[in-house]
């Protein structure tokens, strides 16, 4: 039998507990008893398995986690998982988002389908340094990870025949987009004027007056030839442009389609009116407003699209405007109003009544209430206090605060949240790839589509042959939408973002968003969650006379803890009296997970403070005090024993409180089709007394961290696809194993930058509303793709005429026109929908309010 053996990586590309998963499942796959940990934030993986070192570099390097060269110098604990725990993550794609600049955004110009966002994937992707590159054509930007520089990256865009800029500023690129979006708007409804009208006029002269191609009039229809020929140039000239830049990069793309469908329908009216007896009679048919017509239907139509686009990233634009312009620093003695990216860390800010906050900071002085609701969606103000902290974006109330700047800039809280929720933005969920894969190949095929049809016609059609063949090649062009399936996706998930955003949740990536449309089970932990996790001493029964050293002991075991138990003694402690000035000194301290504390006093008595299973295991009789422990669980409360020298000293109650709205919460939750788990470290009678005043049926108690994480595997490997919510600091394995982790409360630094998905309030109802949010996406985008692929798989077919032997009739290139302009329209339009979306809290609550 093979023996296990440890190793250590120091892993650049790790990131979060999502890049630790994938790289245990790399391993696991070949060994399958490896026990695989890791520490994001000092870039430390620890492995225990059976192959060798070779082996592993080589799995890690196939999973995209290529290891350092040298091994890390020191190996941190993990014991302490703060760092990691609310790194969820689930089965999602590389996101990568925490190189040590950032990811580079650009800004993109020339994209016309999802051709295009294909092509500039491609050669981004083939760019040294980068590892991975994802181009939204929504936003017409692309978000890249890795080491290479904007300017080669802007150059690989360049070299495919397309323009890229470099995005500095999110605030400043959203208004210069606007801007840009405002213009070509204009510029469309231009475009649509030049074709439209004289289209419109010649059609209706041609309807009274057929063409006449002999004496004078044959020269009228020669200098309509040109006129025509001066509104392709114009109007239809980013066409034309865009279809010879993606033809010498050997591409293919919308353009070229349109370029080449009006392109032959002209040349074609031209050869009739310079040599017509080259064309059979029958044949002779002019086709000039019908290159006009077309250029000016989908001008119209990329009006429309612009028009509605536009209002997709209205949720991160409103993210954007929270953001102080300026902040009234200081210096000196004097106050100055500065811009916003003069202000630094550490200067003093004052903030008057009304203010918005310009960057995070710790309060100094003064006393006032802040409204939060922007960044958490908790409606009531908070009280500020001198030493409380502070939020860029948040609103000042009548008081006026000093505060000190502790983070600015892309660093703060609020900026923080504008990076992860254009970054879930522009990500794709799995489902878009089967469209991303068509797209790929959609443009020549359509092409060979067009000149199978043109021969077809030619050789079997009817007389007249070229005009059939003309008008059908032509209408197969004109068609075709690769538009339409290159903003199924994208659009809908750009809103859906912006929308949970809206209820104050951050989706971490498309695939976060499209795992937890699926679950099937909701892992909750109680402490934190189901609770407010603001735990007090409700009663204790005392063993020894002596309460004052007991609690001085209590006092000295939970100082410096950051458990909520442990404040709950804590503060206990100073409400009897016990000073922290005297308290007495120990040794040898321990903290167990799960468990409790053990140390040693300076006079060398032996204390244990912890749940009865510390006691056991340090043979400590409990006698009398397990029927008080037994009472207090009877009564839904936690005891916790105190122990010297082996003897029970006294036994503290300790409730934690119901969050009022977990019982609503847990019923919405299965309303919805969730199974919910409740986990906890508690005893068993606290835990089922929980359970049973929410709801919930199953509920494991007395549980190790580690426990959590295999119950959650296990739920996983009997089929289910599970969610796990946790306050993200013992519950960091079973983050990780979940298939998306939602890190619960205000949420620590990491929790915004690595978790699946962060809730931003303290409410299991977040949860919901992420469940909901994602399910209303993921139904969103298969209209978007049902649309797409079925408006193609069906019009293209009958602009080849395969109706034609029923009918008689071939549809008209011009209508084809408006039948392509108006799907991709369709796909922004029901994208768009998704605005409207509203949780059935808040329906519950607006039927209430009208009721």
């Amino acid at each position: 039998m093979s023996t296990t053996a440890p190793h250590s990586f120091t892993v650049p590309g790790m990131n979060c507990q999502g890049c630790v998963k994938r790289m245990r499942e790399a391993i696991q796959a070949e060994d399958t008893q490896a026990e695989v940990t890791g520490e994001p934030g000092e870039k430390h993986l620890s492995v225990e398995s059976s192959l060798d070192t070779a082996r592993l570099s080589a799995l890690l390097e196939q999973a995209g986690y290529p290891p350092a060269t040298h091994p890390p110098e020191t190996t941190t604990s993990t014991t302490d998982d703060s760092a990691s725990a609310t790194s969820s993550s689930g089965d999602r794609h590389d996101t990568e988002a925490t190189r040590d600049g950032g990811p580079v955004r650009l800004s993109l110009s020339g994209m016309t389908c999802a051709g295009c966002v294909n092509t500039i994937t491609q050669a981004l992707n083939a760019t040294p340094g980068v590892r991975s590159a994802s181009v939204n054509f929504g936003s017409h930007t692309a978000e890249i990870f890795g080491d290479a520089r904007p300017q080669q990256l802007v150059d690989a865009v360049e070299a495919v025949g397309y323009g890229a800029e470099p995005i500095e500023d999110l605030g400043q690129a959203a208004r210069t987009r606007e801007q840009n979006e405002a213009h070509e708007y204009r510029q469309r409804l231009r475009d649509t004027a030049l074709g439209l009208i004289p289209g419109v006029l010649l059609m209706g002269s041609m309807l009274f007056h057929p063409p006449q191609l002999s004496g004078p009039e044959r020269w009228v229809w020669l200098l309509i030839g040109v006129v025509t020929l001066g509104i392709m140039a114009t109007a239809g000239r980013r066409f034309f442009i865009n279809a010879w830049k993606t033809f010498r990069h050997h591409q293919a793309n919308m353009d070229t389609l349109i370029a080449v469908g009006t392109g032959t329908a002209w040349l074609y009216s031209m050869t009739v009116v310079l040599i017509p007896e080259a064309i059979p009679v029958a044949a002779r048919g002019l086709y000039f407003e019908a290159s006009v017509m077309i250029i000016g239907l989908i001008s119209l139509g990329n009006a429309m699209e612009l028009r509605a686009r536009g209002r997709t990233s209205r949720a991160l634009n409103r993210l954007l405007d929270l953001q102080a312009p300026t902040a009234r620093v200081i210096r000196d003695g004097n106050e100055h109003d500065v811009p916003l990216e003069e202000v630094a860390v550490d200067d003093w800010i004052r903030v008057r009544p009304g203010e918005r906050l310009a960057v995070d900071g710790r309060v100094e002085e003064g006393d006032s209430h802040v409204d939060e609701s922007m960044l958490t969606g908790e409606p009531q103000p908070v009280a500020k206090h001198p030493g409380d902290e502070v939020s860029a974006g948040t609103v000042n109330g009548r008081g006026t605060l000093v505060y000190i700047a502790t983070r600015i800039g892309a660093d703060s809280r609020l900026g923080r949240i504008v990076e992860q929720v254009a970054s879930a933005q522009n990500s794709r969920p799995p489902i878009g790839t089967l469209a991303d894969r068509i797209s790929a190949i959609f443009v020549p095929s359509v092409l060979i589509i067009a000149v199978l049809t043109a021969l077809v016609w030619f050789n079997f059609g009817p007389a007249p042959q070229l005009v059939h063949m003309l008008v059908t090649a032509t209408t197969v062009l004109i068609i075709a939408c690769p538009c339409a399936l290159g903003l199924a996706t994208p659009m809908s998930t750009m809103i859906g973002v912006g929308k949970a955003a809206e209820h104050g949740i951050l989706v971490r990536d498309g695939d976060a968003l499209q795992t937890a449309s699926k679950l099937t089970t909701l892992v909750v932990d109680k402490t934190g969650t189901l609770t407010e996790g603001r735990p007090r001493v409700t009663s204790a029964q005392w063993a020894t006379e002596d309460t004052h050293t007991a609690l001085s002991w209590v006092a000295a075991l939970e100082r410096g803890s950051e458990h909520p138990l442990a404040e709950a003694l804590g503060d206990y402690a100073d409400q009897q009296g016990v000073t922290q000035t005297a308290l007495p000194e120990l040794r040898e301290f321990q903290a167990l997970s799960g468990r409790g504390v053990i140390a040693v006093t300076d006079t060398g008595q032996s204390l244990r403070l912890g749940n009865a299973a510390l006691m056991r295991e340090g043979d400590v009789e409990l006698g009398q005090a397990q029927r008080w422990g037994a009472e207090l669980e009877d009564k839904a409360q936690t005891p916790l024993y105190l122990a010297a020298d082996g003897q029970v000293m006294g036994v503290f109650g300790i409730s934690d409180p119901l969050r009022e709205d977990s019982r609503d919460a847990v019923a919405r939750l299965q309303a919805d089709g969730i199974e919910v788990v409740m986990l906890t470290g508690d005893n068993a009678h606290t835990a089922r007394a929980v359970a049973q005043a929410l709801g919930i049926a199953r509920v494991e108690a007395e549980l190790l961290p580690e426990d959590k994480r295999e119950i959650v595997a296990q739920l996983q490997r009997d089929g289910h696809l599970v969610g796990m919510t946790g306050d993200g600091i013992n519950d960091a394995p079973a983050l990780a194993q979940a298939n998306v982790g939602f890190a619960i409360g205000q949420g620590t630094d990491v929790a915004i930058e690595s978790a699946g998905i962060t809730l931003m309030r303290n409410s299991l109802h977040g949860v919901a509303d992420a469940i909901e949010i994602s399910r209303a996406t993921l139904r969103n985008i298969k209209q978007n793709l049902w649309g797409a692929f079925g408006y193609n798989g069906l019009g293209i077919p009958i602009a080849a005429g395969v109706f034609y032997p029923l009918t008689g009739m071939l549809l008209s290139p011009i209508v084809a026109a408006v039948a392509m302009s108006l799907s991709s329209v369709t796909v922004v339009s029901n994208a768009n929908r998704l605005r409207l979306f509203k949780s059935t809290a808040r329906r519950a609550k607006t039927s209430e309010e009208a009721a």
